[in-house]
């Protein structure tokens, strides 16, 4: 018996929608409750569900537009489940090392996407740290999931060998199984030869590491009989499974996925401009009384604190007193209602390879120069590794960007919703200025403060942009809070 698999109906104005993507291959198994296919419509995007456990049959390719009620897919029933042996002999989709005792009688474990906050659905396969089919050791560090706020790494439960079923760059939900671990055989390299699929590395040595190891296996063993399934481990499939780059246009063009952060950023920074009446003043601060400080400190402080004292610790506590002094910028729209903050968690944005970041610094008004400036170093360096976690990035009430270290002069900031101001900096100019009646050389920063306009008045976003001016041309009496 055949089951349909429908384009359902998601919306009384919706009369068709997209095929995105199959999460199965035409041919495999599926069980009752799985993922097969993500629909997308000009509103929504929807998954389907298997409505039943058999054989997937694939009538309508990605990409191709249906309308509602489509049949795109059947499921012949009565194929052998996927988790069940389809003969006396073992079904696995990898079978480990040959080594006649401890793995072939190991218990398989399997590594699904964990879940990574009330928000987040789904997650990309980041980096996969080892080779298809290699020897891992109980704690080694497997793959790198992203998500649209924070990374994470998953690590073995147990030594044996690993069997990957989804590709790096693949879009997952949570609870997805993106791997299993045959427990059982020792991490540690044999002489035997390698298993799974031709294309895994010969002969793996212990946690053996790959930019990019080969995805071979569908997610669950295929039905007993005579039909050949393609061999994906020879011949890897385009940039819409893996992730990579895909050349177009004779190599004029290159296609390649946006990463679920940079989707995010895309969609926060749109939805800004949206949502806030977004309006920019600007000043300039003279940073000469900074720069000279930090120059008699510096030596001394790093003694004490073990880090250097930077600009940014200045900018944080300048913010943290203009926030004091001009209330009405701390504090956000909801709904029809105005809500006050009084707390100083200030987001810092740090740039990586990967896109912005925004952690947030907690208490700002109750930590010195020394607390600030390494808890900015601590997460640079958790971004640089991937290891920023989403309770990191909530709940600030103001954000300072620091466009200067790449050369910026000038620019306009955009907000970062709920939040009603952000703080632009940009890099040191020598400049010629006008000092008490004679031009003389003076380094100097432009900053740029936006705001919402729909609460903050440009008087506050002046007064504002001024009093963090006068903090950081007068440090001495920043540090005494006057």
């Amino acid at each position: 018996m055949a089951t349909e698999v429908k384009i359902p109906n998601v919306g009384e104005s919706i009369t068709s929608a997209n095929v995105a993507r199959w999460h199965k291959q035409d041919g495999e198994t599926v069980s009752k409750g799985e993922t097969v296919l993500t629909i997308e419509t000009d509103k929504v995007s929807n998954d389907l569900e298997a409505d039943a456990a058999g054989t997937l049959k694939i009538l309508v390719q990605e990409g191709e537009e249906v309308s509602i009620g489509s049949v795109v897919a059947t499921i012949e029933e009565g194929a052998v489940a996927p988790q069940e042996p389809a003969s006396p002999e073992p079904a696995k989709s990898v079978e480990p090392v040959a080594a006649p005792s401890s793995a072939s009688a190991g218990k398989v474990i399997e590594i699904k996407v964990p879940a990574a906050g009330e928000s987040i659905t789904s997650a990309n396969i980041g980096q996969w740290h080892i080779a298809n089919g290699a020897n891992v050791a109980k704690g080694d560090v497997l793959v790198t999931l992203e998500t649209d706020k924070v990374s994470n790494e998953l690590e073995a439960d147990d030594n044996g060998v690993i069997n990957i079923t989804v590709a790096e760059g693949e879009e997952v939900e949570i609870g997805t199984v993106i791997a299993t671990l045959t427990v059982g055989a020792a991490p540690q390299a044999s002489a035997a030869p390698a298993p799974v699929t031709p294309a895994s590395s010969p002969a793996p040595a212990p946690q053996q590491v790959a930019a990019a190891p080969v995805v071979s296996q569908p997610a669950q063993p295929a039905p007993a009989g005579d039909r050949v399934k393609p061999d994906l481990s020879v011949v890897p499939e385009p940039s819409e499974r893996s992730g990579k780059a895909e050349s177009e246009d004779g190599g004029r063009t290159t296609r390649k996925k946006m990463s679920m952060l940079r989707r995010k950023i895309a969609s926060h920074l749109v939805n800004a401009q949206q949502t806030a009446a977004i309006l920019t003043t600007f000043n300039e601060v003279d940073m000469t009384a900074i720069m000279k400080l930090r120059k008699e400190v510096q030596e001394g402080f790093v003694a004490k604190h073990g880090c250097k004292l930077g600009f940014m610790s200045f900018f944080v506590k300048a913010t943290v007193q203009a926030l004091k002094d001009v209330p009405g910028i701390n504090a956000r729209i909801e709904g029809t209602d105005i809500i006050e903050n009084n707390f100083y968690d200030v987001g810092v944005a740090i740039g990586t390879e990967k896109g912005l970041v925004v952690p947030v610094l907690r208490d700002c008004d109750q930590k010195g120069f020394a607390e600030i400036e390494q808890g900015i170093l601590d997460y640079a360096m958790k971004a640089k590794e991937g290891k920023i976690q989403l309770s990191d990035l909530q709940g600030g009430v103001f954000t300072i960007s620091n466009g200067g270290v790449y050369g910026s002069l000038l620019s306009t900031p955009i907000l970062n919703p709920p939040q009603s101001g952000i703080l632009g900096m940009h890099t040191i100019q020598q400049r010629p200025m006008a000092v008490n009646g004679e031009v003389v050389i003076r380094p100097m920063m432009y900053l740029a403060m936006s705001y919402d306009h729909r609460l903050v008045d440009g008087k506050e976003a002046v007064t504002f942009l001024i009093r963090i001016k006068d903090c950081l041309e007068n440090p001495g009496r920043l540090m005494l809070e006057m």
